[in-house]
């Protein structure tokens, strides 16, 4: 079975012992972070990247840990698909379970002890959904879910807003008009790679075995998964090094589009995609998601050319733009360092940092 690991800070160190425990009992886990103890986090962070990767089926049950459970749970359940409860016995593991198909366990570790924990994973894994009565009151969960989220057509695309704090810091530094052009273009590579980061965070991975020079050990290796980037020129150029530093075998293409200065729509003058762009997941790069206009039709251009699976990384937005791509591309998610304000009279990011492709190239 694959599990998805997650925790905060306060749940770091159960995380750990119990994802040895899931090893050495036959399971295969991804470990979504934390990563480290010392450093306090946001517990929404891994709850929804858990979430997404069990409603997605890309791990067949999450765990997740916090200091109660309950933070972990309530942002958990607001993925739909992801059905979290939160455990403090055995019974209620089991029962969680057998009568309402938990697909999530969610545990407090300020309130159990390892030994505990690893004996309610052990039941919970263990039970299976009873059906029968069961199965006519939780389909009246799923079936309110499909009404409100609409999941039964296309699934609801999500905004991802990044807080963690060194791409907080080095956004307040490309803001900045008194930054160099070349910080400038070196902030923002290192934005777009800590972003990729955590984009790709739930990529899916295959065992392996590697000999170090002590012993043969398993290990996990990622699972052949073809990514694309596809930079809106010129501006989106500044991102691909950054992003290519994390994953080197990704495709890239190109995509010319400049906004009219009267309409503030797009014109398309260029267009050059990998020869397989339908076999894989696109990442479209333009920094500035302003009125929305390019990236709307630069996911149009992609689409016709048969991508099917496209996210949208953005440096800047503003509500106007995210409205606007969500309102096009339904099934697209958005993945941005920082929302604004607004759009001022001439369609500009407010406070924003002026235009990302004049600060990348010292043009005016």
């Amino acid at each position: 079975m694959l599990i998805a690991l997650g925790s905060d800070h306060a749940g770091f160190t159960l995380k750990e012992s119990l994802k040895g425990y899931l090893v050495q009992n036959g399971h295969e886990v991804v470990d979504m972070g934390t990563d480290i103890e010392e450093i306090s986090c946001d517990y929404p962070d891994y709850a929804i990247l858990v979430a997404n990767c069990v409603a997605d089926k890309k791990a067949d049950k999450g765990i997740l840990i916090c200091g109660t459970g309950i933070g972990m749970s309530i942002a958990a359940n607001k993925v739909p698909g992801a059905y979290a409860a939160v455990v403090h016995d055995l019974e209620t593991a089991r029962l969680s379970r057998t009568h309402n198909n938990s697909n999530i366990l969610t545990l407090g570790a300020r309130l159990l002890s390892e030994t505990v924990a690893m004996e309610i994973v052990n039941t919970w894994l263990n039970a299976d959904f009873e059906g029968n009565r069961h199965l006519r009151r939780f389909e009246k969960i799923t079936n309110e879910e499909k009404r409100i989220c609409r999941t039964d057509s296309v699934k609801n695309a999500k905004t991802v807003i990044f807080n963690h704090p060194l791409i907080q810091h080095k956004v307040t530094m490309i803001r900045d008009k008194n930054t160099s052009v070349k910080e400038f273009r070196e902030l923002v590579q290192e934005i777009a790679g800590l972003m990729v980061y955590e984009i790709t965070r739930d990529l899916p991975l295959k065992k392996t075995t590697v000999e170090t020079p002590v012993a043969k050990t398993e290990a996990y290796t990622l699972a052949g998964k073809k990514l694309a980037i596809v930079p809106v020129l010129r501006a989106g150029l500044g991102m691909v090094d950054g992003i290519l530093q994390l994953i080197p075998n990704a495709k890239v293409g190109h995509i010319g589009l400049y906004r009219d200065p009267q309409t503030f729509e797009p014109v398309e003058y260029y267009c050059k995609l990998p020869g397989d762009i339908e076999e894989r997941d696109i990442l479209v790069i333009d920094p500035m998601l302003a009125t929305g206009g390019s990236a709307s039709a630069a996911i149009s251009l992609i689409k016709r050319k048969g991508a099917k699976k496209i996210s949208l990384v953005c440096l800047i937005g503003a509500p106007e733009g995210v409205a606007r791509v969500h309102s096009d591309h339904p099934d697209v998610d958005i993945f941005i360092a920082a929302l604004d304000d607004h759009l001022n009279d001439h369609a500009y990011i407010v406070p924003g940092l002026g235009d990302a492709g004049d600060r990348l190239y010292g043009t005016k």
